[in-house]
C-alpha cells in the first residue's frame, strides 16, 4: 500500500492478468484502395499465424488468444492446430465470419446483401456460413461468434430499410438457434463503408435492439472505430454494461472514420475513460475480464504488423492501468455534490500518472520482457522472419 493507499501489489496483478486477443488477420501489412506494401515474412498460413501472436505472447505475456477468421483460417487438422496453439500458450477467442466477400466456392454473390438478401437462397448460403464457423469454433473451443456485416444501400430508394432489418433479423434467429447453449452471438455495427447511403446495421442501436431480440446468448460488439465523428462511446459502453449486453470490444483509433489506427494513438484519453466506464459498470474485475471479449482490429500500413500490435496492446493495458487508479469514492462524491471541477480533477490525476513501470513489474512477473518492443527488434525477428518465409509471403486473409 503507497501513501495514496493504493494497493500497489494488487494493482500489479490485476495488469499482470488482462489479455487481449489478436486477430488472424491484423498479422500481415494491411493496405487502401490504392495500394499495398508487403514487408516481407508475413503468415501464409494458419499455423504461421498462430506462431506470430506466440511471438508477441512470449514478448508480452497479455496477448493469449487468437481470433481467427472463416473461410480464411480454416484448420485442415484440427487437433494439431489446438496442440500448435498450445504450446504458444494460447487459447481461441471468438471466431468471426465472413459475408461480405465472395469466395470462390460460393454459388451466389453478396453483391447486394447477405443475411438481408432479397434472395432467400443468398440469405441461406450466409446462414450456412455462418453455422459452419461455429462448427469450426466448437472444435477448436472457442465460445463466441462475431457477425458483421457489410449489408447496405448506396443510393436511396435502393433498398427497403424495414424489409432489410426484418430479413437480418430472422436470419441472425437462424444462427443464434445453432449457438452451443455456452457461447455468445457478437453484433458488430457500422455506419457507413462499404456501402455510404445506409447500413443494414449502422449503430449501437440497432445491434442491441437485435441483440434484444434474439436472447441472452446475443450481445454488442463496440469497434472504436464504427462510430461517426465526436460519438460518445463511453457513453454507449455505460449503457450497454446497464443492460448487461456489452459482449466485447474492437480496439483501434482512428481520426476520420474507421481508420483502424493503432490503439490510442490518436485518442487515448478517450480510451481511458472507456475503461472507466468498464471498469464502473462492472461489478468485479472477475466479471470485466471474463464476461467482455478483448480484441484488437487494426490495419497495419506503414508499420510492421507485429510492432503495432505490441504498441496496440501497450496502451490498452496502460488505459485499464490508469483507470484503476481513479479515486471511486471522490469521483462519487464530486458528482453527488454536483462539482465538475473536483471531477474533473480526480480523473486528470488518473490519468497524468505513469503507469510504465506498473506495466513493467507486472511483465516482469509474468516472465515477459520489460521492454517487449525494444526486444523485438533487438532480437530482430522481423528479419528473422524474412528469411524463414521469404519476402513475397502476403499474409492470408488481406
Amino acid at each position: 500500500m503507497n501513501q495514496q493507499g493504493i494497493n500497489t501489489e494488487k494493482l500489479v496483478e490485476q495488469i499482470a492478468d488482462f489479455q487481449v486477443a489478436i486477430p488472424s488477420w491484423a498479422l500481415g501489412a494491411g493496405g487502401t484502395r490504392f495500394g499495398r506494401f508487403p514487408i516481407g515474412g508475413e503468415p501464409g498460413s494458419l499455423e504461421e499465424k498462430i506462431e506470430d501472436v506466440g511471438i508477441l505472447h512470449a514478448l508480452n505475456r497479455s496477448s493469449g488468444a487468437i481470433s481467427l477468421h472463416i473461410p480464411w483460417d480454416i484448420p485442415e487438422d484440427t487437433a494439431a492446430i489446438k496442440q500448435l496453439a498450445n504450446e504458444h500458450d494460447l487459447a481461441f477467442d471468438a471466431v468471426n465470419s465472413n459475408t461480405f466477400q465472395d469466395q470462390d466456392d460460393q454459388k451466389y454473390s453478396y453483391k447486394h446483401g447477405s443475411l438481408s438478401h432479397t434472395d432467400k437462397t443468398v440469405r441461406q448460403q450466409a446462414i450456412d456460413h455462418n453455422i459452419e464457423v461455429i462448427r469450426y469454433g466448437k472444435q477448436l473451443g472457442s465460445k463466441a461468434l462475431t457477425v458483421w456485416l457489410a449489408d447496405g444501400s448506396n443510393f436511396p430508394g435502393q433498398q427497403n430499410f424495414r424489409k432489410a432489418l426484418m430479413r437480418t433479423r430472422e436470419s441472425l434467429a437462424a444462427i443464434y438457434s445453432e449457438l452451443p447453449e455456452d457461447w455468445k452471438l457478437l453484433i458488430e455495427y457500422k455506419p457507413y463503408e462499404p456501402n455510404f447511403y445506409s447500413m443494414v446495421i449502422p449503430d449501437w442501436g440497432t445491434s442491441f435492439l437485435l441483440a434484444n431480440k434474439l436472447g441472452d446468448k446475443a450481445y454488442t460488439l463496440v469497434d472504436l472505430g464504427h462510430h461517426l465523428p465526436n460519438t460518445n462511446i463511453e457513453q454507449i459502453v455505460s449503457t450497454l454494461l446497464m443492460e448487461e449486453k456489452l459482449g466485447g470490444f474492437h480496439f483501434n483509433d482512428s481520426k476520420y472514420g474507421d481508420d483502424d489506427l493503432t490503439t490510442g494513438a490518436i485518442q487515448p484519453f478517450q480510451l481511458f475513460l472507456i475503461f472507466n466506464e468498464l471498469i464502473e459498470g462492472t461489478t468485479s474485475r472477475e466479471s470485466l475480464e471474463s464476461q467482455i471479449a478483448w480484441m484488437i482490429d487494426a490495419s497495419h500500413n506503414v508499420k510492421d504488423p507485429l510492432e503495432d500490435l505490441l504498441q496496440s496492446v501497450e496502451a490498452i493495458k496502460k488505459s485499464y492501468a490508469k483507470a484503476l487508479l481513479i479515486d471511486r469514492e471522490q469521483l462519487a462524491e464530486a458528482r453527488e455534490s454536483n462539482d465538475p471541477v473536483a471531477a474533473q480533477e480526480c480523473l486528470q490525476n488518473a490519468y497524468q500518472t505513469d503507469v510504465r513501470p506498473l506495466l513493467r513489474e507486472s511483465r516482469i512477473r509474468n516472465k515477459a520482457a520489460a521492454y517487449p518492443l525494444e526486444l523485438f527488434r533487438d532480437l530482430d525477428v522481423r528479419e528473422q522472419l524474412i528469411k524463414e518465409r521469404g519476402t513475397e509471403t502476403m499474409a492470408t486473409g488481406l
